[in-house]
């Protein structure tokens, strides 16, 4: 169907430009609709109507030739105001669709035809105009197409009732035998289809839809970048005294943490610490210790004394004065010497 235009048809003589998301125009649109899923080429609309008509007056619909018209069989021809979820028929072709009467030729005789749109079909600027055909001879096979409209009428018709189309052929639809000479074949089924109500109802003032352009770049507002904010180190360890009446024997399971002091700018490769390790719950100082050392080594184990005997510390302190790379450590700048890091 190139008048009015089926969407995305590459063959019509005018079309509109294609939405966003739509990379091409459909050049296998003469190809037979697929037994499942959606009865129409595309859901997406074009980006503007591709015809104005008038209820009452007659329109025009045309075919491109060359195609396959299988000899005829059945057309109906609709509309609808929800993008095909329900058509009602305002005309219908029956037997020898693209033909004068009975043929068994491939190549159609009729490419137009002209009716009148019903008087008191409704107004609107978002219609649908869907033709449907099932093929005569060769394969079960469906063929549609779907085209955008406006449609004018004074009279304020504000709903339209006519038999529903239906889509033999399709799952759902059931199947129609090949005619094989009797034109008959099939008509049942649209003489029995049900009536259906179409009436635009917020269908009269579609929301815009945006035009594809390869070149086009979505703009986008960008959130600024987050504040940056100063972040305090934590608070020094502190030596903390023991309880009254406690000597400390033994190292405590206490996770120990490390006073690194940073030497050389931040932005060098490699940062020179010294690391003293602090015993925070085990080392205590105090200033009347409890129970004194008394051994001339002034030892306990693995431990020393510290100044004026006031308890002991780990021996050698761990990690004093051992250099470490700044792959171990992170970047830090000068005014966080001092702070404590955990092992």
């Amino acid at each position: 169907m190139t008048e009015p235009c089926s969407r995305f048809s590459p063959y019509c003589a005018t079309r509109p430009p294609l939405p966003a998301g739509i990379l091409d125009y459909d050049y296998s649109i003469n190809n037979p609709i697929p037994y499942d899923g959606s009865v129409f080429k595309s859901e997406i609309q074009w980006t503007k109507p591709v015809a104005s008509w008038t209820a009452g007056q007659p329109v025009t619909i045309k075919f491109r030739p060359g195609g396959a018209a299988h000899s005829g069989g059945h057309c109906q021809f609709a509309i609808s105001y929800d993008n095909g979820k329900t058509a009602a028929v305002v005309h219908e072709v029956m037997k020898h669709c693209f033909f004068n009467g009975p043929s068994n030729s491939n190549v159609a005789d009729v490419l137009e035809y002209t009716f009148d749109l019903p008087a008191d079909i409704p107004a609107s600027s978002n219609a649908q105009f869907i033709w449907i055909w099932n093929n005569a001879i060769g394969n079960r096979e469906l063929y549609t197409g779907i085209a955008d409209i406006t449609i004018a009428n004074s009279g304020g018709s504000k709903s339209y009732t006519g038999k529903s189309a239906i889509y033999p052929n399709h799952e759902g639809y059931g199947s129609i035998p090949e005619f094989n000479g009797n034109y008959n074949t099939g008509l049942s089924l649209f003489e029995n289809a049900p009536n259906v109500v179409v009436s635009p109802g917020d269908s009269a003032a579609p929301p815009p839809v945006p035009e594809y352009s390869s070149s086009a770049v979505e703009s986008k507002t960008v959130a600024p970048p987050a504040e940056s904010k100063t972040v305090t180190p934590p608070a020094e360890s502190k030596t903390v005294a023991p309880p009254v009446g406690h000597t400390p024997t033994s190292q405590s399971s206490a996770e120990p943490t490390f006073e690194v002091t940073a030497t050389g700018p931040p932005a060098e490769s490699t940062v020179e610490v010294t690391a003293t390790k602090h015993l925070t719950d085990s080392v205590y100082t105090s200033s009347a210790p409890t129970a004194a050392p008394t051994s001339s080594a002034c030892t306990h184990g693995a431990l020393q004394c510290i100044s004026g005997n006031a308890g002991f510390q780990e021996s050698p302190p761990l990690l004093a004065g051992r250099a470490l790379s700044a792959s171990r450590l992170p970047r830090m700048p000068s005014s966080a010497a001092g702070l404590k890091l955990p092992l």
